[in-house]
């Protein structure tokens, strides 16, 4: 009888997976059916506010009626903890909203998506670059609604005042600008900063900043055997004509008093609130944090661009944070779920989701067409070569980071020895 059940369940979440396929495709429109045997009430957690989605929820429910999807908001402080809890009792949700530095977290109580019903070339065709950290050797384990590009803001006034016409292209011509934009007085003392680099605990991203950089080397931070195969860091691993302990070092070369790319220290406070009191010309941020830099200097002039590239590279990379529907293992309406996590990644409700918090959308077909302001088109443009990693456990991650860069500062440990001690924690967490 168990054997005979598992068929089932296997069978009606093939049929489900099946379905999603054919309606990303086309092949079934989204209207007022909904697919065969989708039923019933689904409840989906997220931390997004309520209040910004309200109406494209009612709308996804109004063009759906044979089933009912019930969006509950969620405490982004304590809601790992709440989503592991209620899993874990039984009571937890049929779907939820996942980031990408949670996925590994939760990939024993995702529903897998298998590449029998879902190829990864169609996933491929459809979703940008970003999204493809939701794809294992095993299948997918939530499908992409928004991606969150991280973009180089950057003081427009104050690269007019130098001269500076553009902002910069690559790494080199980068500290080319911080020389020139970094004031200082006879004492060496920073009074202006070009750029928040090499510090950690007052820079805001520098775990994302590290790691983006590291990934436009080349290098994927975490990787994964084939199926069944566990994750190992590859941090130390050297890709292409470039070693991560390089990447270290130049990036801690920026709060190194004795170089000339000197221009961050401690004394500064959170680089966020230097760059909107226009002390920093340059800030590293991501594009979902527009309105929030906007609020807090209304009369600023700043733009967003693409951030620095190595030179002569190949390919464009920058970090991207991405944010997919996930399906619950422990779901009781499976096949509900399913069908309705897939019309939740569709063009229309995609479109309006990312729309309401301000960032492009995970969909290729509405990447191609940015909104014609200021800030979109650089978004959206960068938004499709975003990547990403497994991040195993974004708090325990950061501390790694943290403490890489810091044992560099503190001439404690060279970059290279930095690294692989960086490395083996991390080699830990991924085998917990």
């Amino acid at each position: 009888m168990k054997f005979n059940f598992q068929l089932v369940i296997v069978a009606v979440f093939i049929v489900a997976a099946i379905l999603g396929v054919l309606v990303f495709s086309g092949a079934i429109p989204i209207g007022s059916k909904g697919g065969e045997g989708s039923l019933g009430e689904v409840r989906l957690w997220g931390t997004v506010p309520t209040s910004l989605i309200q109406a494209s929820l009612e709308e996804f429910n109004n063009a759906n009626p044979s089933f009912t999807l019930k969006y509950e908001e969620k405490s982004a402080a304590s809601f790992d903890r709440d989503l592991l809890e209620a899993l874990a009792a039984g009571a937890g949700p049929d779907m939820f909203l996942i980031s990408d530095d949670l996925a590994y977290h939760y990939a024993d109580k995702i529903v897998t998506i298998p590449y029998a019903s879902y190829s990864p070339a169609a996933f491929k065709n459809i979703f940008a670059a970003a999204g493809e950290v939701f794809l294992t050797p095993e299948g997918i384990l939530a499908l992409p609604l928004s991606v969150d590009p991280m973009m180089l803001y950057y003081n427009r006034s104050i690269l007019d005042a130098q001269g500076l016409a553009f902002s910069p292209k690559d790494w080199e011509e980068f500290s080319q600008y911080v020389v020139k934009l970094t004031e200082k007085d006879e004492d060496n003392q920073i009074k202006k900063s070009g750029a928040a680099l090499g510090q950690y605990a007052n820079v805001t991203h520098a775990k994302d900043i590290l790691a983006m950089v590291f990934l436009q080397t080349g290098n994927p931070i975490t990787s994964q055997g084939a199926v069944g195969g566990g994750f190992k860091s590859v941090l130390v691993s050297t890709a292409g004509n470039y070693n991560t302990p390089s990447i270290l070092e130049f990036y801690t070369s920026f709060a190194d008093p004795g170089s000339p790319l000197y221009s961050w220290n401690r004394s500064f406070p959170d680089s966020g609130d230097a760059f909107s009191s226009e002390d920093l010309a340059f800030y590293f941020g991501y594009a979902s944090e527009l309105s929030e830099l906007v609020n807090k200097n209304p009369n600023q002039n700043f733009l967003a661009a693409t951030v620095p590239q190595i030179k002569d590279a190949k390919f464009k990379l920058t970090r991207g944070r991405v944010t997919g529907v996930a399906v619950a293992s422990s779901s009781k309406n499976l096949n509900t779920a399913l069908t309705a996590a897939s019309q939740l990644a569709s063009s229309d409700f995609a479109a309006k989701y990312a729309q309401a918090l301000g960032v492009p959308p995970a969909r290729r077909d509405l990447l191609a067409q940015p909104p014609a302001d200021t800030f979109s088109p650089s978004f959206y443009s960068s938004a499709l070569f975003a990547k990403s990693w497994l991040d195993p456990s974004p708090k325990d991650t950061d501390n790694i980071f943290s403490a890489m860069v810091n044992s560099v500062l503190s001439n404690s440990l060279s970059p290279a020895e930095a690294l692989k001690d960086a490395s083996s924690k991390l080699d830990l967490l991924l085998l917990k």
